[in-house]
């Protein structure tokens, strides 16, 4: 069951945001080197996006404005 301001929440919370970065930060590692661009070196995208991940999950620990109960 979904929290009644699910769409509120989807569209101005930083956790969600930054779990959408950390995504594309995956997606990323795998899609370059299948597109020949290997001058990054391995594991960075991995980093970042674990970095990105922590950052979500302190984000989602804090209030945020523009956020209500309803």
């Amino acid at each position: 069951m979904f929290i009644e301001n699910w769409r509120q929440v989807l569209r101005r919370a930083w956790s969600i945001r930054l779990l959408i970065i950390a995504g594309a930060l995956s997606g990323l590692e795998v899609a370059l080197p299948l597109i020949g661009v290997d001058t990054i070196p391995a594991g960075t995208f991995a980093a970042l996006s674990g970095l990105v991940t922590a950052a979500a999950f302190v984000a989602r620990l804090i209030a945020q404005k523009g956020i209500t109960d309803e």
